[in-house]
């Protein structure tokens, strides 16, 4: 969906040509004010060259702007807001998120986790038991 609102027929990009000019000249405005501030922020970056955060991130995880050249820059994790320099969550959002998952799948489902463990330890589930488990 283009920012502008407008109707346009889209091949290639998801945005119109009038707003990919736009996106092109902030990816301009940031690229340059980083080959002359190094040591900038992205809340330093925001403010100066006036594209949002959300913009710049975007960037990054494009790979059109590289935090290799530019030490104190990074992005806010989509979960908790902390800043970080990859991934789109911070580890401890992560190891929430994985724990979440494998206690939401140890409880849910008791038997399916029975039978993939009978079947790593070299006991089989055939379509038999699969079937009479069913009724």
């Amino acid at each position: 969906m283009p920012r502008c609102g407008k109707l346009f027929a889209r091949h290639f990009r998801d945005v119109c040509p009038d707003c990919l000019k736009r996106l092109e000249k902030e990816y301009e405005a940031c690229v340059d004010y980083l080959r002359d501030h190094k040591g900038a922020t992205i809340n330093e970056l925001s403010e100066e060259t006036e594209v949002t955060i959300k913009q710049i991130t975007r960037f990054i995880r494009e790979g059109r702007i590289s935090l290799v050249g530019a030490p104190n820059l990074s992005y806010p994790c989509e979960v908790c807001g902390i800043l970080i320099r990859d991934g789109t969550m911070c580890d401890s959002c992560r190891g929430r998120l994985n724990r979440d998952v494998k206690n939401a799948t140890s409880n849910d489902n008791p038997k399916a986790s029975s039978a993939a463990q009978d079947y790593r330890s070299g006991g089989a589930y055939r379509i038999g038991d699969r079937l009479r488990d069913r009724d």
